[in-house]
């Protein structure tokens, strides 16, 4: 790889450099004819060398810290459809990770090592399909890769990359550990006074500690919303009412300085308690900004992502209820009926080419309008759940 990769930020080029050689290669085999052939895929891992650690850059204000870390500094071996595999590798503290990559496809898994612990098993981790609409400053830089993965508090990494994919590289961030995600978060705005009122109670950005020098240019606002679509973060759902706030930080931290989008990729989260956070700017008021969760489709729309992964696992009925919160607030705005569909325009998805007009729910899922099983199997079934709770508080709401 070459640190001239515009991708990469300026900043972190001396650490970038220093850490290629700290992550080596045990496993590096092509899927073609070529010198790597002879190497058998993925044998069993070789130890980190003595004394090696990947060390992240911490952050200013001393709350936590990221590092951004190449896999190879050999941007043809993945090209030849290679099976990379690095060494069980010590690092800092570090409790969110994702790979990234210039161009191609790729799988991947990864483990990690707790904090004092021992090494885990090998985990997918989902291909990155929460996205910016293409003709968008943020859908034009936007490397691929994968959706970040939160792991918990952890001190190892070990990675595998499968697939056509040029200049790989790690992303490890550590959230910090911050006294106020125990305590009342500051920020809670009161429900209005206005008894017909469905704006819900929102934890604002600054409840999670969002760094607003993060966020770049003027959120652009939205001229109707038409849908909400329903998301799901894919990771872990034994976390703990004062993770939440560190898993939005790291979230933010992966869309803004490793992504290079201009803010958080959601409008609003729901975590595994029901509580609702602001997520993109805009989503602390009333103001309803484009997001970059729903490729093609964020134009006339909110994106409400359920902190979590519902493939196996069902939604609490907090998590319904909060979700039905945003989606009644939104869509009695806009007159919409959540139990209808509507008519909408692509801009492009891998889906719906640019141009077609597709019929969708008003309340739908993300895997409605794009390649992906988001929101996971159980969430995508308790829509018509979510459906009928938005109807009904709106209908309440009238009286």
């Amino acid at each position: 790889m070459t640190l001239s990769d515009p991708s990469l930020r300026r900043r972190d080029l001396a650490t970038l450099g220093a850490a290629a050689v700290a992550l080596p290669l045990v496993a590096l085999a092509a899927g073609t004819a070529g010198p790597a052939s002879a190497v058998p895929a993925a044998p069993p891992a070789a130890p980190a060398r003595p004394g090696g650690r990947l060390r992240l850059r911490r952050d200013g204000s001393g709350l936590g810290g990221a590092l951004d870390v190449p896999l190879t500094a050999d941007p043809q071996v993945a090209a030849r459809g290679a099976v990379l595999r690095t060494a069980e590798q010590h690092t800092d503290r570090f409790a969110l990770l994702g790979v990234t990559w210039a161009a191609g496809t790729g799988r991947v898994r990864v483990r990690v090592r707790g904090v004092g612990g021992a090494w885990g098993p090998w985990r997918d981790v989902a291909a990155l399909r929460d996205l910016p609409d293409r003709d968008t400053a943020e859908g034009r830089r936007t490397r691929a890769g994968t959706e970040p993965l939160w792991v918990g508090d952890s001190d190892g990494v070990q990675v595998e990359v499968t697939g056509a994919v040029q200049r790989p590289v790690l992303t490890l961030v550590d959230p910090g550990h911050d006294p106020r995600d125990v305590a009342a978060p500051p920020g809670l705005a009161a429900r209005p006074k206005r008894r017909r009122s469905l704006r819900p109670r929102i934890r604002s950005r600054r409840a999670w500690g969002a760094k607003e020098r993060w966020a770049t240019g003027r959120p652009k606002r939205v001229a109707t919303v038409e849908q909400v679509h329903v998301h799901h973060t894919a990771t872990g759902n034994d976390y703990r009412r004062r993770d939440v706030p560190r898993i939005l930080r790291a979230i933010y931290r992966y869309h803004t300085r490793t992504l290079g989008w201009s803010d958080v990729g959601y409008n609003y989260f729901v975590d595994r308690f029901g509580r609702i956070w602001a997520g993109r700017r805009g989503a602390d008021g009333d103001r309803d900004t484009r997001g970059a969760h729903t490729l093609g489709f964020n134009h006339t729309s909110v994106g409400i992502a359920v902190l979590g992964s519902y493939q196996e696992v069902a939604p609490t009925p907090k998590v319904v209820a909060g979700v039905a919160k945003v989606a009644a607030w939104k869509l009695r705005k806009y007159r919409r009926d959540p139990l209808a569909t509507t008519p909408v325009l692509s801009r492009g998805s891998d889906r719906f080419p640019k141009g077609t007009v597709v019929t969708l729910p008003v309340i739908d899922g993300h895997r409605d309008t794009n390649e992906t099983a988001c929101p996971g199997e159980l969430l995508y079934a308790a829509l018509p759940e979510i459906r009928l709770r938005t109807a009904a508080r709106i209908r309440r709401s009238r009286r």
